[in-house]
Parts: C-alpha cells; sequence; structure tokens
C-alpha cells in the first residue's frame, strides 16, 4: 500500500490566535508577495481543498481572480486553486459557484478518512469550524499557522476552545512583515 494523503489546516491568524475578528474582518491577514510566494509553494502538491461554507464563499474569489491580476504571485495561486478539486461542507448551499466543486450536506469523518486512504497527495481543510470537526475525529495530520503581528481581541478562534492536542513543530519561518510560519505534525 502506498504513502496515504495528509489532512492538513492551513490558517492565517492574529498572534492572540483568531482568523477574523468579531465582526468577521480579516483584512489584516492580506499576505505580502513573500508570505503568498511560500504559501504557493506550500500548496502545489495539494489535490483537494475541504471548505465549511463562510471560507468557500471567500475562496471562490479565485476562480477568477488570476485572470485580471497583473501579479505573478497572485495568477499563480488562482492556477493552484483552480486545477483543485473542493469539497464545500454546507447545509444551505444548493450550488456550487466554482468549476470542480462538490458540495456535501454534512461533514462525515469517515468519508474524510476514504479520502485520505485514496490519494498521496495533501488535502487541504480550511475554516476554524469544519477544521474544529476534523482535529477532533483525530484526522489532521498538520497544522501549518500564519502567526501575523497584531491582535484582534476576539472572533473566530483557529483553534477550537476544549481541544486537547499535542504538537511537534517540523518547521518555522520569519518573513520580512513579521509573519511568523509555524508547521506542526499531530501526536496522539
Amino acid at each position: 500500500m502506498g504513502p496515504m494523503g495528509q489532512l492538513i489546516y492551513t490558517g492565517i491568524a492574529s498572534l492572540d490566535g483568531y482568523v477574523a475578528d468579531r465582526d468577521g474582518n480579516f483584512s489584516w491577514s492580506e499576505p505580502d508577495r513573500e508570505v503568498h510566494t511560500f504559501v504557493n509553494d506550500l500548496e502545489r502538491d495539494v489535490r483537494t481543498y475541504l471548505y465549511g461554507r463562510r471560507m468557500y464563499q471567500v475562496m471562490s474569489a479565485w476562480e477568477t481572480l488570476g485572470t485580471t491580476s497583473e501579479l505573478d504571485y497572485i495568477q499563480d495561486y488562482a492556477r493552484i486553486w483552480q486545477g483543485a478539486d473542493k469539497v464545500v461542507y454546507s447545509s444551505t448551499l444548493t450550488v456550487a459557484s466554482t468549476a470542480k466543486t462538490r458540495i456535501e450536506r454534512t461533514f462525515d469523518p469517515n468519508a474524510v478518512r476514504e479520502l485520505k486512504d485514496a490519494t498521496s497527495t495533501s488535502i487541504s481543510i480550511s475554516g476554524p469550524t469544519l477544521a474544529a470537526a476534523a482535529l477532533r475525529a483525530g484526522l489532521v495530520d498538520e497544522c501549518r499557522l500564519f502567526l501575523n503581528p497584531v491582535a484582534v481581541g476576539g472572533g473566530r478562534r483557529f483553534l477550537p476552545d476544549g481541544l486537547n492536542l499535542r504538537l511537534e513543530l517540523l518547521d518555522e519561518r520569519t518573513f520580512g512583515n513579521g509573519v511568523v510560519y509555524l508547521r506542526y505534525r499531530t501526536r496522539e
């Protein structure tokens, strides 16, 4: 049997651990060229993205974003994103606004396990609510966190309350804009 797919939870968070503030704002998290180029390289082997509805609605802009941008790193990410399959978990969304996308009504840990078993590439999971369900089910292999030098005082947390998890640091990097990248493997 070949190597199994890795389920990777990647997020951009404030220093106090939030992916969005109380108003749902995350404009403070927009990566600059250096960070975005690094993210692009991380995402190249992602073949499937798993999203909650809110995160999907934010990310669906990438269906057209790269075609209008002059910036090479934006075009590069758009190509990566458009080339991958997307699975959106939503009880309300009826139709996907992007290609290569399917909607699932509920998050089924066993179906995600089967997806991991069926691939040898990376599967990305995004959105703190969806990721919390995957973390609680023991499905997440790695957490990749981009910590921004900002505190927002509340909002949507990168990691859910009540989660007990041991992590092993695999990699770290500091960027010119003060962002720190931390890559962890989850441990039982």
